[in-house]
């Protein structure tokens, strides 16, 4: 996940790019805490489709400072 500010000047910057899970994906943002909030699971291959969720293994990631 790549964390970008813009600045005062309108100009944008890189803060970090963030490591995550494998599949997840940005819910949401905390305007407050700047918390981001990923949902994701583990998932298994499957030869010739896309990888499937393993069942019950749903996950939320909390990314902040």
């Amino acid at each position: 996940m790549t964390v970008v500010e813009r600045a005062a000047d309108g100009k944008y910057r890189v803060l970090a790019n963030v490591p995550t899970q494998l599949g997840a994906k940005t819910m949401a943002l905390d305007p407050k805490t700047h918390n981001i909030y990923l949902a994701t699971a583990q998932f298994k291959e499957q030869s010739g489709k896309k990888a499937a969720p393993v069942p019950n293994t749903f996950t939320i990631l909390v990314v902040g400072k």
